[in-house]
């Protein structure tokens, strides 16, 4: 069974960006997707101890991550070369649709004097980059297995060429943007 967000992106967001005047697409192919989102977070307690990073992902996510480990010695923060500091976790197809509906249903509208996601985090080339600052924002999360408060860096990467084309998709998909003037100059 599909993804509803996934049909949702094939019966209305396409349509809506084949039809747009600004973009101007010949055919369905040309129209900007989501590819992969990718999850970091930084752990910086993890050397000491072990058990964070089994439980870091597993419950967001739904799929392994991958445990991102430092590459070289610094001394002020008693770290050694190859330990491990992060999880890291990509997401494609099912699980990346997944986590996007329950992030921007769920997720963003639990945020406390949420005011919108900034427009200044675009990268240039097309890509979208937010943090947030705790995990409890997730449902499936349970509060009692928490131990700390840690956020996570999101990104989102998309086959648009301009961060023009990538704000009109994710516009269309339901990314809650902050009302400014810088709207109109992307």
């Amino acid at each position: 069974m599909s993804p509803r967000f996934k049909e949702y992106y094939i019966n209305k967001v396409s349509n809506n960006l084949l039809k747009n005047e600004e973009l101007d697409y010949k055919n369905f192919y040309q129209i900007p997707k989501i590819k992969k989102i990718i999850i970091n977070r930084g752990i910086g307690d993890a050397s000491q101890n072990p058990r964070i990073l089994e439980t870091s992902h597993k419950n967001i996510v739904g799929q392994k991550s991958i445990i991102t480990k430092s590459k070289k010695s610094i001394s002020g923060f008693k770290l050694r070369q190859k330990m491990p500091v992060g999880v890291s976790v990509t997401l494609r197809n099912q699980f990346m649709y997944n986590f996007l509906d329950r992030l921007l249903n769920l997720a963003l509208p639990r945020i406390r004097d949420f005011q919108g996601l900034s427009l200044k985090s675009f990268d240039g080339s097309g890509n979208y980059s937010l943090g947030l600052e705790e995990q409890l924002m997730f449902p499936e999360i349970n509060y009692d297995q928490i131990d700390q408060l840690r956020g996570m860096d999101i990104t989102i990467v998309t086959s648009a060429k301009t961060d023009k084309e990538s704000f009109l998709l994710l516009k269309e998909l339901g990314f809650p943007f902050q009302k400014t003037e810088f709207t109109t100059k992307i």
